[in-house]
């Protein structure tokens, strides 16, 4: 059982992004087209779990499993799917902490168009990314061993701010 931490924003996290970015990148190979930093580590000034997030956009997501071997070689698990049909899931530890997640989508997708709006609109609106900063400590504190609770109470929030952040983002677009 892992215990919930969640700290204040470490400027440090972009670096680590663009260090683990490009291996990541090169042991997936050619297939790669572009690397994003998601999750609350990408946004600036928000409490995060020091979890650095990146989403990988590939040509085609079935070639993916045939570089397994070079993603383990980085000290990654292969999770598969891991719950969301069309991803397949990293997760990295390093001395029994919980580093790195990579979620990797075919490129232009649904659900790399979710990660990245919700990321944009959260630095964009600081006063939305602050109340989701404070549920997350909030959640931590409510549930510091229960990582299934503390997903879960901040699923209502995420989707809520999806929505608008899907809306913004199609309106910026136009």
């Amino acid at each position: 059982m892992r215990k919930i931490e969640v700290v204040a924003h470490n400027p440090h996290w972009k670096q680590e992004f663009e260090r683990e970015s490009k291996l990541v990148a090169d042991a997936l190979g050619n297939n790669v087209i572009t690397v994003h930093h998601i999750g609350s580590t990408s946004i600036p000034n928000i409490y995060a779990k020091p979890i650095i997030d990146m989403l990988v956009e590939v040509a085609n997501i079935d070639q993916v499993d045939a570089f397994n071997l070079s993603m383990i070689a980085l000290g990654y698990e292969v999770m598969g799917e891991f719950g969301i049909p069309g991803r397949r899931f990293f997760r990295k530890d390093i001395n029994q902490i919980r580093t790195h997640h990579i979620h990797t989508f075919k490129v232009d997708s649904y659900d790399v168009n979710r990660h990245l709006a919700f990321r944009d609109y959260m630095i964009l609106h600081p006063e939305y990314a602050q109340k989701y900063s404070d549920l997350k400590q909030d959640l931590a504190k409510k549930f510091p061993n229960d990582i299934q609770s503390y997903m879960d109470g901040k699923n209502g929030f995420i989707k809520d701010m999806e929505k608008h952040a899907l809306a913004w983002r199609e309106s910026q677009a136009g």
